[in-house]
């Protein structure tokens, strides 16, 4: 098993444990394999709620919704037959392609084993990853809890982020198909620089404005938008009118693929990953030195640079 690293903060801005919500998408079992599968290893009680969906209720961390990864296979709440018709229709006829999605609760750091041993029922039960088809786009995606909702220290992390992106993307080998599709699209160099220079200390207005005006889009390998939701609705609806964001108080991360091919893999590895930002963020001596490296270089080559010397910086940085 993978040792689980810890963050350099455990709790959230109230005190309180960190959670951390998980979603897996893969293919090549049905619903409700996939839905037996998180019953066995969470327990809980298996529901069917409509032709496409399923839910897992009552698990000691909470409620999961395993489900076909497509918002136009399921119908509204107050929808009439001839749409749930509709709908059942195109779920049926895209079920071999639209990935499946298991979406855990927000669940405690160390509830990470046990998705670690999801995965592993998921492989030997024959689910399919990223790495089994050309056009399998499947990803990995993380909700850590944010651990201050101060704006300073979210653009902390997000400078991190923002300079260790090369590496993450070297080492999860992103999927080709995945970098074709928008949906991990990495940040604009014009933002990174914008954040990255010594005098940007923005309030939490300016930085869900700056960040809307180079990202206006869901589709970032890093979306800050629902944690941005939940600290500014109206600011963040003023400027965006797309229902899909919705309210968090977490970084959502979508950058990992979901290698059920590779038997050493698992949720921790990807979490692992992702401490090494937050450890970053943390060490301010370390950000600032990569900071000026990355704004000394055009971004083309800075990738070049920190992935040859990023030990100088990164001395804990998963492999």
């Amino acid at each position: 098993m993978t040792a689980r690293r810890q963050p350099p903060k455990t709790t959230n801005h109230d005190g309180d444990p960190r959670r951390i919500g998980v979603e897996i998408e893969f293919g090549g079992i049905d619903l409700d394999r996939a839905a037996k599968l998180v019953e066995q290893v969470f327990g809980g009680e298996i529901e069917r709620p409509g032709a496409h969906i399923r839910k897992v209720s009552g698990t000691g961390i909470g409620d999961f919704e395993i489900e076909l990864d497509s918002q136009f296979v399921h119908p509204k709440a107050d929808a009439d037959e001839i749409e749930r018709k509709a709908k059942q229709f195109i779920g049926d006829l895209s079920s071999g392609f639209v990935p499946t999605e298991i979406v855990g609760p927000p669940a405690p750091l160390d509830a990470l084993d046990d998705f670690d041993r999801l995965i592993d029922a998921l492989r030997d039960a024959g689910a399919e990853g990223t790495e089994d088809g050309l056009s399998y786009a499947f990803g990995l995606q993380l909700n850590p809890e944010v651990p201050s909702a101060n704006p300073n220290d979210i653009l902390r992390i997000l400078q991190a982020y923002v300079l260790m992106s090369p590496l993450l993307r070297k080492r999860i080998r992103v999927d080709p198909l995945r970098r074709i599709l928008p949906y991990v699209d990495p940040f604009p160099a014009d933002y990174a620089r914008r954040i990255l220079k010594p005098d940007y200390a923005p309030d939490l207005a300016q930085l869900i404005d700056d960040f809307i005006k180079d990202n206006p889009t869901r589709n970032r390998e890093l979306d800050m938008l629902p944690l941005f939701m939940h600290l500014d609705e109206g600011r963040v609806r003023a400027k965006l009118d797309d229902p899909l964001i919705k309210s968090r108080p977490t970084f959502h991360y979508r950058l990992p693929n979901t290698n059920l091919a590779d038997p050493n893999w698992n949720v921790t590895v990807e979490w692992n990953r992702w401490v090494s930002v937050e450890r970053l963020a943390a060490d301010e001596r370390r950000l600032n030195n990569l900071a000026q490296a990355y704004l000394a270089r055009h971004p083309e080559d800075f990738i070049d640079w920190i992935t040859v010397r990023a030990k100088e910086f990164l001395d804990e940085f998963i492999e």
